[in-house]
């Protein structure tokens, strides 16, 4: 396959964002036989890199770190868009798709801390940077006399704050640690039975616009399909229930044979409540499994939870 012009990959700048989109074009070259000199990738600045120190909270929320990025899709600028599936709305932009999902990688927090000691040896009043309000609600729910700092930058920002003894421990996404090799620095791993992860934690999407039929075609030889249902899955949970940033959730599906798998969890409004459900259907109804524990959820929640979208 050739294409008469260079295929552009839009992504955020900073070091984690690009290893994604490296590892995006190397995917879509080596399933389309394409030549390196083919896919250039761009680099945009978003809302959520330039105030880099303002709570996500305040600056929308949702869509911070990927609607810059759409606009340059919009406006022909990009080709593809390279997204950590988190950081997206569930309601999409109109005129573009998320087409495909690459292969989820480790989906699972972890743990950084000075002393290597694991969460639960961290000493009364230790502080713990994170920068979710999901993650700080479920700490403290293990242990409830520690300090949750709100944090904010990106992994290698973060590490040397740790490292700089701003805090005693850290909890970050372990998908990215492993993109970008530092797994050197976890101390702990906790299991999804402990720390629920957020809804496409570990998913890179790749996005582009909904009538370009030949980019269309390109991703979707990446697109790893039980990555692409369990996404569904997460994604239709989120959207039933109405979640925005200042939603503390946490949802993970996984396939189990021919069925489909989906955990979630939901704080009230007031964050001193927490709702559960877990569901299992056969794959091919992967959406309808989302909405079925979102709408359970949602009745468990009853006047403690009020949509945001």
């Amino acid at each position: 396959m050739s294409f008469n012009k260079k295929i552009i990959i839009g992504a955020r700048g900073s070091r984690l964002s690009l290893a994604y989109a490296n590892y995006a074009k190397k995917l879509i070259i080596r399933n389309n036989q394409l030549n390196e000199n083919e896919i250039d990738i761009k680099i945009i600045k978003t809302k959520g890199d330039i105030f880099s120190k303002t709570p996500l909270s305040q600056l929308g929320g949702k869509g911070v770190f990927c609607k810059e990025i759409e606009n340059e899709l919009i406006n022909n600028n990009i080709d593809i868009a390279v997204h950590s599936l988190k950081d997206l709305p569930t309601v999409q932009t109109t005129n573009l798709k998320i087409q495909s999902f690459i292969q989820r990688n480790d989906p699972r927090d972890s743990f950084l801390s000075l002393d290597k000691k694991i969460f639960f040896q961290q000493k009364k009043g230790s502080r713990i940077g994170t920068s979710s309000i999901r993650r700080k609600l479920q700490l403290l729910n293990l242990k409830n006399d520690l300090e949750i700092l709100s944090m904010r930058g990106n992994v290698d920002t973060r590490i040397e704050k740790l490292q700089s003894k701003q805090y005693d421990g850290i909890v970050l996404a372990y998908s990215g640690l492993i993109m970008l090799g530092l797994e050197k620095h976890v101390a702990e791993i906790f299991p999804t039975e402990k720390i629920l992860p957020a809804v496409g934690q570990g998913i890179i999407a790749l996005q582009c616009r909904e009538d370009d039929k030949n980019i269309i075609n390109l991703i979707d030889k990446v697109n790893h399909k039980e990555t692409f249902i369990c996404a569904l899955a997460e994604r239709s949970f989120l959207e039933s229930i109405g979640g925005d940033c200042d939603t503390a959730v946490g949802g993970y599906a996984r396939i189990e044979g021919k069925k489909i798998k989906l955990e979630v969890e939901l704080f009230s409004d007031d964050y001193k409540k927490v709702f559960k459900s877990s569901k299992t259907l056969n794959i091919e109804e992967s959406q309808i499994l989302g909405k079925s524990v979102g709408d359970d959820l949602l009745k468990q929640a009853g006047n403690n939870y009020k949509k945001k979208i």
